[in-house]
């Protein structure tokens, strides 16, 4: 960790069962998704523990503002670290977009076909599906700036 009288923010760490996709020091303002609501970190923050819902995280840095798709999960924060282990992750940057699409898709067939079946279990699998799908999307899009 980053000696306190030379960090000027938080460390965010962003991991996955595969894997760190993210490592950040001196963030000034992390905003996550849980299911109590939104949730803006900063430096001093008080300990935080919540779980996340499938949603963007907001990060700034100076001028600079990242947006990542996260999957649900838990957030952590405590000391100036704030630790995501989230069931999926993924920078907007490194978003396929067509496959995102394509999951969609994908979904919506699922969706109908579970609701024609009577499936209550197919259908909150590809409701899930359906929203990480979207998130993607919507993470990309605002990459872009759509």
């Amino acid at each position: 960790m980053a000696d306190e009288k030379t960090a000027t923010g938080i460390t965010v760490q962003i991991v996955t069962p595969v894997g760190e996709v993210y490592n950040e020091p001196n963030v000034d303002l992390a905003i996550v998704n849980t299911q109590g609501g939104q949730i803006g970190v900063m430096k001093k923050h008080v300990p935080l523990l919540a779980a996340l819902t499938i949603d963007e995280l907001i990060i700034k840095k100076g001028d600079q503002r990242e947006v990542l798709a996260v999957n649900g999960g838990i957030a952590e924060f405590s000391n100036d670290l704030l630790t995501v282990v989230a069931d999926s992750a993924e920078t907007s940057d490194t978003i396929d977009v067509s496959r995102a699409q394509n999951a969609k898709e994908r979904a919506e067939a699922r969706i109908a076909h579970a609701q024609d079946d009577k499936n209550d279990a197919e259908l909150a699998r590809a409701r899930v599906a359906l929203m990480r799908a979207v998130n993607r999307i919507h993470v990309a899009a605002v990459k872009q700036g759509k």
